[in-house]
């Protein structure tokens, strides 16, 4: 199963050709660098989705806050299961 993730951009490099420009964004927290070579558009403060190191889209900002909270109950839930299980 492939899971894209939201994640909001601190920085942005790579001047103006497209294809080159990198981002930090930070997913909770944790900071990766990724490409912006299919959003182009994006900028600092954007949110966007990432799959294997690329953005693929952005997001606005309540969305991405709700499927991260959507993605933290379902990792709740599956600590509650194997501590039932235990």
């Amino acid at each position: 199963m492939c899971l894209a993730v939201p994640g909001k951009i601190v920085s942005v490099t790579g001047g103006d050709d497209p294809l080159s420009r990198m981002a930090k964004v930070s997913f909770g927290g944790v900071i990766k660098e990724v490409s912006l070579a299919y959003v182009p558009e994006a900028g600092v403060g954007d949110y966007v989705i990432v799959h294997v190191g690329f953005a693929l889209n952005k997001l606005d900002e309540q969305d991405a806050l709700k499927v991260l909270e959507d993605l933290k109950t379902l990792g709740d839930m599956e600590d509650g299961q194997q501590r039932l299980q235990e």
